[in-house]
């Protein structure tokens, strides 16, 4: 146990301290909505800055997370997930410079109108209030979370996992220095300082002081939050990607989308986990892009058509169609046209991100329309399905459920609404 763990452990008891930080959360919440945009943005660069100052000591606590992630048998992909270096790290840093270099969401107008009884009408956007986020691996969803709730106005209590337990506490301090040099109360971000799983369920029912919880991490630790929680929950369970190769797609294209849509970094959700390949082009495009994915390292396991392409291509299973692999491995089947890769990713598909390779217009117009995935994507990879791509700054993770956030979940995402009714004394007849 860290010494940080065990001041935490310290307390009088572990929902007694769930309790404490949901109160001074609310209070700070109350502080973010009315605090002006440069105090925030303050607030970010400086933590950018510290992160960068301490980055010596934040790799050192991330190695004793990736040793013990080893020690503990854990995934690959896990510890992939875990895995901090220089570049990732500056990353982090820049991602919270970019989020501080967004407009201010709190207060901009989304609609306004005039009623004509002389009622002036705006929607305008208002912090959710307090956020909870539980994770497991990644690192950077310490800084991600805490900076795009900030930006939002909202306090934000953090749960991360074990295996980055050294890694967030760094990260925190980080951000909390941030905080410090804005004049910003410092429970705006918190972190809870235990790796003891119990306080996972304090949290889901704290419904009192946390307005809205995020899970981002594996299937179990999703399903359970969705069935736990007493509060709204932005999440996804899975991603089961797509990318479809149509008869009119341009075969390098297609070739170097499928690649790097499943093995730019294969432990991210948005990593292709099936291929589709129209039958009519198997013989020469498919063939071409199966052979790339096994020499670029990939293990595929396809159908008896894709089989037939090449000899090293493993059987699928039928359980494969249904898998987020988050390895070096996809399941690869040929398809007769776009309705009937429509009808495998509805039957498949997690409504996460899917993706088609064409260059007919009217093809990918229908998939694009049809495909009811939170993200959906023409001549283009799937692991452009990021917050920080998509120009959010960064993300708090991808949300695929249908209702308020659907896709990354950036500041906007993390704002409600209010209406604001502006009169000259109408009173109603």
């Amino acid at each position: 146990m860290s010494v940080v763990e065990a001041d935490f452990a310290g307390d009088a008891d572990l929902g007694g301290r769930i309790a404490e930080m949901g109160r001074a959360a609310r209070a700070a919440a109350q502080a973010l909505a009315v605090a002006p945009a440069e105090a925030k943005n303050r607030a970010l660069t400086a933590a950018a800055a510290a992160i960068r100052d301490r980055a010596g000591s934040i790799l050192a606590a991330n190695q004793v997370d990736i040793e013990g992630a080893e020690a503990a048998g854990l995934s690959a992909p896990l510890i992939d997930r875990a895995r901090l270096d220089r570049a990732r790290l500056e990353a982090v840093a820049k991602g919270l410079e970019d989020i501080a270099a967004l407009a201010d969401p709190v207060g901009s107008v989304m609609a306004e109108w005039e009623r004509p009884n002389g009622l002036k009408i705006q929607r305008v956007r208002t912090p959710l209030g307090v956020v909870g986020v539980i994770y497991e691996s990644r690192p950077n969803v310490t800084a991600d979370a805490g900076g795009l709730c900030l930006k939002a106005g909202n306090a934000v209590i953090l749960r991360g996992g074990r295996e980055a337990f050294h890694t967030n506490t760094a990260l925190h301090a980080a951000l909390v220095e941030g905080l410090k040099a804005a004049g910003l109360p410092e429970a705006s971000i918190q972190l809870v300082a235990t790796t003891d799983r119990a306080a996972v369920g304090y949290m889901l029912g704290a419904a009192e002081y946390i307005d809205v919880i995020v899970p981002r991490g594996g299937k179990s630790l999703v399903e359970r939050v969705q069935q736990e929680a007493r509060m709204p929950v932005f999440a996804h369970l899975e991603g089961r990607c797509h990318v479809y190769v149509h008869a009119a797609a341009n075969p390098e294209m297609a070739r170097d989308i499928a690649v790097n849509a499943k093995m730019r970094r294969t432990s991210i959700c948005g990593s292709a986990e099936t291929l589709l390949i129209d039958r009519a082009i198997a013989g020469k495009t498919g063939r071409d892009i199966v052979a790339a994915l096994i020499e670029a390292g990939c293990e595929v396991r396809g159908d008896k058509g894709v089989a037939a392409l090449d000899d090293r291509v493993v059987p699928a299973r039928p359980e494969d169609w249904d898998t987020e692999y988050l390895a070096p491995i996809i399941s690869a089947a040929l398809v007769d046209g776009v309705e009937q890769a429509i009808d495998h990713i509805r039957a498949h598909g997690s409504e996460h991100t899917d993706a088609i390779v064409t260059d007919d217009a009217e093809t990918a117009a229908r998939f694009l329309n049809e495909v009811n995935s939170a993200i959906v994507m023409h001549n283009a990879s799937t692991q452009f399905a990021d917050g920080g791509e998509f120009g959010m700054g960064a993300e708090i993770g991808i949300a695929t459920g249908k209702m308020h956030a659907r896709g990354p979940v950036g500041v906007e995402q993390l704002c409600s609404f209010k209406y604001v009714v502006r009169g000259t004394g109408q009173t109603r007849p």
